[in-house]
């Protein structure tokens, strides 16, 4: 009897702290598949109805919009495709840039959203900020700037057959999972090794292809189910494993949050009151993508929760936009203040250059993209820059000496 009292005990006292402590990550246990939500849900049918902001669109109507937004704008943006999913939907990726687009420094910028195909609440906000970047473009001298400044690649939606698994006319029956049943945010190779990869899904297969095909050095991934901006790592706590720019994330959050919270004093605010928070202390996951291309890719990238609900009722995507659309573009200029960045100096007699250096007690020459088929650009550890273009080289791969070091660069 006593040692049943005393588990009774254990047990309520548990209880007690996961109440008084963070909220569960919403993804830490998902159910197989997501409720149907009462809420209203209200589809676009058409472009007309799509422009009024105030419902989500079928998913003929996202591709129409898509396509809308680069014939609309063909001096501004490029629709790229990254590929199909498994069910053949397009997953698609608008480029948007200013109109002097000769600047080979100028850095590139990722957003992508849903991946979790019931978080659709990101979905809408990327489809409006397009619109906000193109239509603001020569009449907002601030987004006029940042477009001339920042290459900005804008992917709505990364799991299209989990956002219309119900059929292309609705996302009400909106679920988690890929066509397969597979939760793509468990589905990246993990970079710290602790859990073995099956079988990479489709729909990552493109992002990763994409992603190496080009020099991001800033991105963010969409979600729903909290509201709390999630920096790197997720795959351990702080303690186990601090972030090297830790604290220049949690500054960049902080802007993020505050400037919400201008207008909603109550907004991020279900996780914790700080409205961030570093992946692990939520909950640890193992093959994310944030840790992924953090690791591999030489990108910093960061987790958005974007809103409590997954699926958030169309009466309340106009407010929420309100509420972060500032937040989102302020978002992209943080490219332009990156942690260990120094002013671009391209000295004209550099050579080549390589992708790690073979020494692992040293810090890393990095060179993105690579393999390149054209300008690749170097950061060494001691902040010096260098872009070169190897266009006219052939392909094939170089072994090169660097600051006294042999590194690898890959010509396609």
């Amino acid at each position: 009897m006593a040692m049943k009292k005393t588990l009774s005990f254990v047990l309520a006292f548990t209880a007690m702290v996961v109440a008084w402590g963070q909220k569960p990550r919403p993804d830490a246990f998902p159910p197989a598949e997501a409720p149907l939500a009462p809420k209203a849900l209200s589809m676009a049918t058409t472009l007309e109805e799509m422009y009024q902001w105030d419902r989500y669109p079928t998913y003929d109507v996202y591709v129409q919009m898509m396509n809308h937004f680069a014939a609309t704008y063909p001096d501004l943006c490029r629709l790229d495709t990254l590929g199909t999913s498994v069910q053949g939907r397009l997953l698609l990726c608008l480029f948007i840039t200013g109109t002097s687009d000769n600047d080979l420094y100028r850095p590139e910028f990722l957003y992508s959203s849903s991946m979790h195909g019931d978080e659709i609440t990101g979905f809408y906000f990327m489809l409006r900020l397009c619109d906000t970047l193109l239509s603001s473009y020569g009449t907002s001298a601030d987004i006029t700037d940042l477009l001339d400044r920042t290459r900005i690649y804008i992917n709505p939606l990364s799991n299209p057959d989990g956002t219309y698994y119900g059929g292309n006319n609705s996302v009400s029956r909106s679920r988690r999972y890929n066509a397969n049943g597979v939760d793509l945010n468990r589905n990246y190779p993990d970079p710290f090794g602790t859990t073995p990869l099956d079988t990479l899904q489709r729909e990552n297969r493109a992002m990763i292809d994409y992603v190496t095909q080009h020099n991001f050095r800033l991105s963010a991934n969409l979600h729903g189910g909290s509201e709390v901006m999630n920096y790197p790592w997720d795959s351990y706590t702080s303690a186990e494993l601090p972030h090297e720019h830790a604290d220049w994330w949690i500054e960049v959050c902080k802007r993020y949050v505050d400037t919400c919270r201008q207008y909603s004093r109550s907004c991020f605010r279900d996780v914790n009151n700080a409205g961030y928070i570093e992946g692990g202390d939520w909950y640890v996951i193992s093959n994310g993508r944030q840790d992924y291309f953090n690791y591999y890719h030489n990108l910093l990238e960061l987790t958005m929760e974007v809103s409590s609900t997954k699926q958030l009722g169309t009466e309340n995507l106009q407010r929420y936009w309100r509420m972060q659309s500032h937040s989102l573009i302020n978002y992209i200029k943080e490219i332009h203040a990156l942690p260990n960045d120094t002013p671009d100096t391209i000295p004209p007699d550099t050579s080549l250059v390589g992708i790690h250096s073979m020494d692992a007690s040293t810090p890393a020459i990095t060179v993105y993209p690579n393999p390149t088929r054209g300008a690749v650009f170097i950061a060494t550890p001691y902040g010096a820059r260098r872009i070169i273009d190897l266009s006219d080289r052939p392909a094939g791969v170089y072994m090169l000496r660097v600051e006294g070091r042999i590194v690898k660069v890959v010509k396609l």
